[in-house]
């Protein structure tokens, strides 16, 4: 059973300065615990990024061995049939990895109700700022980090900073801190959840994620 829970922050503008006083995020968790959700949605996002390319060569796929080495009977050496046989150095290998696709699937239902209950956990440390996308228009490393210092979010441990899209300002001005992943509110994923210890969300993608993942 899903219950009503709220995020409350005031939403600030690139100067720190207040604009709208207790901004609410309402969220719908289920009402015992969502952990075992946030769990499955983690290891389907590491499932789907493994390549899953590891491949090894049969004893039919591997180069050579078509004579055979020597005679069946007579020589006193064990009997041998290609110079191929996984037993032979550079023969094959036996139940090697080979390409394959692994699949986890998940609900939309369940997805959307792990984030929410990860945001709701997180509640004490997500802050809401104004039109970020718009408003930063530098290409400087040290403009990003003077905001961030004026909202107070320290730098020092891992920053989600949610956007509604990557503007070329913000991409450029924040690959050179390593603290910072930058996110859009349509990629979402758990994992980059977990690992911020401060959220930062605009308001463009306070509106996508109430859109995208809190229908």
């Amino acid at each position: 059973m899903t219950v009503q829970k709220f995020v409350t922050s005031n939403m600030l503008d690139i100067n720190g300065q207040v604009l709208n006083e207790n901004q609410q995020f309402e969220l719908n968790i289920l009402e015992n615990t969502g952990n075992y959700l946030i769990h499955k949605d983690v290891l389907r996002h590491q499932i789907l990024q493994k390549q899953n390319t590891a491949s090894t060569k049969t004893r039919s796929e591997v180069r050579g061995g078509g004579r055979k080495p020597w005679r069946q009977k007579g020589t006193g050496r064990a009997r041998a049939g290609s110079n191929r046989s996984p037993l032979w150095k550079g023969g094959g290998v036996i139940f090697g990895p080979k390409p394959k696709q692994i699949t986890f699937k998940l609900n939309k239902k369940e997805r959307k109700l792990a984030l929410q209950t990860l945001f709701y956990s997180k509640r004490n440390n997500i802050s809401f700022v104004s039109n970020l996308e718009e408003s930063f228009i530098s290409n400087k490393t040290k403009d990003l980090t003077l905001i961030f210092k004026k909202l107070n979010i320290l730098l020092d441990k891992k920053v989600l900073l949610i956007v509604s899209k990557k503007t070329e300002a913000l991409r450029l001005s924040s690959r050179n801190i390593k603290n910072i992943e930058l996110i859009s509110a349509s990629n979402l994923n758990t994992l980059s959840l977990i690992k911020a210890k401060s959220i930062l969300i605009t308001s463009d993608a306070l509106n996508d994620i109430k859109e995208i993942y809190c229908d």
